[in-house]
C-alpha cells in the first residue's frame, strides 16, 4: 500500500528553521565560499553605512576563538520598540528574515543587501551571535544563541538569549557584531585570513577615503596581525594595483557620473598584455558574471573607440568597425554601479539583472569617453590604444585563418589522434572523462587501467607551451594544444562552444613533483585564457595520485600526502614495505585504477574561480614574462608538496 499524502505532511518550517534546512540557498554552499559569505553579509551592512556617507571606519577581526567580529562608527541599528512585533529593532534585523531597512531609499540611496535576510541568515547559521550598539551616548547589547530544545531535541536557530539592554554610557557610535559559525552546518569553520584580507581591501579601493582595518588575532607576531588601508585615489589606485606585475602603457583613465539615479564610476588601465580583465560591482557587491552596467560599458567603449577612429582618420570610410575585443585588448577596468533597487540572481549576487541600466550605463560611458578622448592632451593615447586595435584585428584575422587551415589541413579534426587519443566507447557526454596525462609511460598505464565506457586518456608528449603573453596563432601552432582542442571539441577563441564538450570531467594527471606541477601551471594558464567557461563551469579537475604505497602481505595503503604516512605506518604495524612514487609511470595498470582512476575511490580537486584577482595575479606573476614578482612569490610561498602553491586556480575536493 502505497504512503498516504496528506495535510500532516506538509511542514512550515517556522523562524529562522529555513535557513537552517536549505542554508545553500541563501549563502551558496556549506564549504568555504559560504562560510566567507557570512563575513561579506555583515560587512555589506557596514558598508552601506559607509556608502552612504554615515561611516568613515570598518574593522573585521579574526578572534582566536574562530569568531569574526565587524565593527563600524556609522548611525547605529535601531534600538527602540518595532511597532508591529514588540521587540526591539536590532531583535527584528537578527531574529526575522526579510527584514531591514533597505527596502526603500529612504535610508540608503545605494545598497548591496536588499533582500533584508543577511544578518538573520548570519544569526540562523551561526553558535552564537552579539550585536552591539553604540548610539545615543549609549551602549546596548544583545545575543543570540543557535539551541537544542529539550523537549523535541531539535535546535531552534538564533534564538535571543539576551534581550537588547542598555549596558551603560559611551561617547562611540556604530554597530559591532560578533558571530561565531556553526561546525553542525559548515563542512570547515575556519576562516581564511588572505580570502578575508584580500576582500577587505578590496572594498578599501571601492569606498574612497574609508579606512578598512583588518584583525587577525590567531597571527603570532603582532607585527603581521593587522593591516589597514585607506585609498584617496579609488579606482584609479585600484587599476593601478591590478596591474602591478603588468606592463602599463596608459595611466587610469577614471570618471564618475550619475544619470537616472543610477552612480556609474569607471576606472581603465591598458597594459601590454592580449587579453582584458574587467571587474564589476554594483552597491560594493561583486559581479563576477558581469551583467546589464557591464554590457552597457563593453557596448560604450566599442562605440566610443570606434567612432574616435574615424574622426581621426584611422578607420576610412570603406574600413568595417573595428571589434569590441579588439579595442579590450590589454584592458583592465573597473565597472562599479550605484542602482537604488538592484535585481540580482539570487542572494550570492553574482549578476546585475536591471533592464533599466545598460542604456543609463552605455550612455553616460559613451559621453564620458568621447570627452576624454576628444581631448587634445590625451591625442597620444587615443591613437595608441587605436593602434593597438587595428593590430588585434590583424591578429584576430591570422587565428581564425590559422584555425580554418589547421582544420583544412586535418589538424583539428579527430584522424591525427588515432594512436595517440584513446577514446571511450560512451557517447553520453555527460559521463565521459578525459584524462590529458604527463608522459607515454604514464599514458600507457592509464590505457590500459581505465575504463574504456567511459574513460578517454590523451598522453602528452613534452611539455605544451606558456600561453601567457602568446597570441592565439601561436597557441594554434602548438602540436600539444592543437590535440587537446580537438578532443574537447568546443573550438577555441570566438568559435568556443561549450554545448560541444565531449566529456564532462576533463582531468589533469601529471606527477606530484616540480615538473608535474609547471604542466598544471601550463594547462590551467591555457584553459583559464582561452576556454574559461570550462573552469567557472566546472569541468576542469586536477587528479591526486598518492604520493606512497605502504604494503604488508596481502594489505595495501595508499597515501596521498605526507601527513597520511604515519598513521599508515602504526596500521600496519611491523615488517611493512614502503614504496614512494616518483612519477605515475611506475605505477602498473591495476594500481593506477585503485588510486587515481576508479571513481570510487580516487581524489579528485576541482578547479574553480572563487577570487578572480587573486587567480589573475597567479597567473601573471607565474606564468608571465616579469622573473623577480614571480621570484619573490615562489620563495614566499612555494611548497612543492602542496598542490594549491602551483595551480593558478582553486578548488575543492570530490572524491
Amino acid at each position: 500500500m502505497a504512503n498516504e499524502y496528506t495535510a500532516r505532511d506538509i511542514q512550515v518550517l517556522e523562524g529562522l528553521d529555513a535557513v537552517r534546512m536549505r542554508p545553500g540557498m541563501y549563502i551558496g554552499s556549506t564549504g568555504l565560499r559560504g562560510l566567507h559569505h557570512m563575513i561579506w553579509e555583515i560587512v555589506d551592512n557596514a558598508i552601506d553605512e559607509a556608502a552612504n556617507g554615515y561611516a568613515t571606519e570598518i574593522t573585521v577581526t579574526l578572534k582566536k576563538d574562530g569568531s569574526c567580529e565587524v565593527t563600524d562608527n556609522g548611525r547605529g541599528i535601531p534600538v527602540d520598540i518595532h511597532p508591529k512585533l514588540g521587540v526591539s529593532a536590532v531583535e527584528v534585523v537578527y531574529t526575522q528574515l526579510h527584514a531591514g531597512g533597505k527596502f526603500n531609499d529612504k535610508n540608503y540611496a545605494y545598497s548591496g543587501g536588499l533582500h533584508g535576510v543577511g544578518a538573520s541568515v548570519v544569526n540562523a547559521l551561526s553558535e552564537w551571535v552579539t550585536v552591539d550598539v553604540y548610539k545615543d551616548y549609549s551602549h546596548y547589547q544583545a545575543r543570540f544563541e543557535s539551541i537544542t530544545d529539550p523537549k523535541t531535541g531539535k535546535i531552534i536557530s538564533g534564538h535571543t538569549v539576551q534581550h537588547l539592554q542598555k549596558l551603560g554610557s559611551t561617547r562611540k557610535r556604530g554597530t559591532q557584531v560578533c558571530f561565531l559559525p556553526d561546525r553542525r552546518v559548515f563542512e570547515d569553520v575556519r576562516f581564511n585570513r588572505d580570502t578575508v584580507s584580500r576582500r577587505v581591501q578590496e572594498l578599501a579601493y571601492l569606498n574612497k577615503g574609508v579606512r578598512f582595518t583588518f584583525t587577525d588575532e590567531r597571527v603570532r607576531d603582532p607585527e603581521e596581525r593587522t593591516q589597514s588601508w585607506c585609498y584617496e585615489g579609488g579606482l584609479a589606485d585600484f587599476v593601478r594595483f591590478l596591474n602591478a606585475d603588468k606592463t602599463a602603457i596608459t595611466e587610469p583613465i577614471v570618471f564618475e557620473a550619475t544619470k537616472d539615479s543610477t552612480l556609474v564610476r569607471v576606472a581603465i588601465q591598458y597594459t601590454d598584455a592580449y587579453t582584458d580583465n574587467i571587474y564589476s560591482y554594483v552597491n560594493n557587491v561583486p559581479t563576477p558574471e558581469g551583467g546589464t552596467h557591464e554590457i552597457g560599458f563593453k557596448t560604450a567603449v566599442t562605440k566610443a573607440f570606434n567612432d574616435y577612429a574615424r574622426r581621426a582618420g584611422i578607420l576610412k570610410e570603406k574600413d568595417n568597425n573595428l571589434a569590441g575585443d579588439d579595442f579590450r585588448e590589454g584592458m583592465t577596468a573597473v565597472v562599479y554601479a550605484g542602482v537604488k533597487n538592484p535585481q540580482f540572481e539570487g542572494q550570492t549576487k553574482g549578476r546585475l539583472g536591471n533592464t533599466e541600466v545598460r542604456p543609463v550605463y552605455e550612455a553616460v560611458c559613451l559621453e564620458q569617453l568621447s570627452i576624454y578622448l576628444d581631448d587634445l592632451k590625451n591625442q597620444d593615447f587615443a591613437q595608441a590604444i587605436v593602434q593597438k586595435a587595428v593590430k588585434a584585428a590583424k591578429v584576430r584575422e591570422a587565428a581564425r585563418k590559422a584555425r580554418d587551415n589547421a582544420r583544412m589541413a586535418g589538424q583539428l579534426e579527430a584522424a591525427p589522434l588515432v594512436g595517440k587519443l584513446s577514446s571511450c566507447t560512451g557517447r553520453n557526454a555527460e559521463q565521459n572523462e578525459l584524462f590529458i596525462v604527463e608522459g607515454d609511460s604514464a599514458g600507457g598505464s592509464a590505457k590500459q587501467g581505465r575504463d574504456r565506457r567511459f574513460q578517454a586518456i590523451l598522453p602528452l608528449r613534452g611539455k605544451p607551451l606558456n600561453v601567457e603573453k602568446k597570441k592565439l596563432e601561436q597557441v594554434l601552432q602548438n602540436e600539444e594544444f592543437r590535440s587537446i582542442i580537438t578532443a574537447l571539441g568546443t573550438g577555441i577563441g570566438e568559435e568556443f562552444n561549450l554545448s560541444k564538450l565531449k566529456y564532462n570531467k576533463v582531468i589533469i594527471l601529471s606527477d606530484a613533483d616540480q615538473d608535474g606541477a609547471h604542466i598544471r601551471a601550463i594547462l590551467l594558464t591555457f584553459f583559464y585564457r582561452h576556454m574559461r567557461e570550462l573552469i567557472t563551469d566546472g569541468h576542469v579537475y586536477i587528479g591526486m595520485p598518492p604520493l606512497y604505497k605502504v604494503a604488508k602481505g596481502d594489505k595495501t595503503l595508499y597515501c596521498y600526502d605526507d601527513n597520511a604516512l604515519p598513521a599508515a605506518i602504526k596500521q600496519m604495524g611491523k615488517g611493512y614495505t614502503l614504496q614512494r612514487y616518483k612519477g605515475l609511470g611506475e605505477m602498473n595498470p591495476e594500481q593506477l585504477w585503485d588510486t587515481t582512476l576508479n571513481p570510487d575511490g580516487r581524489k579528485l580537486m576541482r578547479v574553480g574561480i572563487e577570487d578572480l584577482m587573486d587567480v589573475e595575479r597567479k597567473v601573471t606573476v607565474l606564468m608571465g614574462d616579469k622573473v623577480e614578482p614571480r621570484r619573490e612569490y615562489i620563495s614566499k610561498y612555494a611548497n612543492f608538496n602542496k598542490e594549491d602553491n602551483f595551480v593558478p586556480v582553486t578548488g575543492e575536493v570530490n572524491s
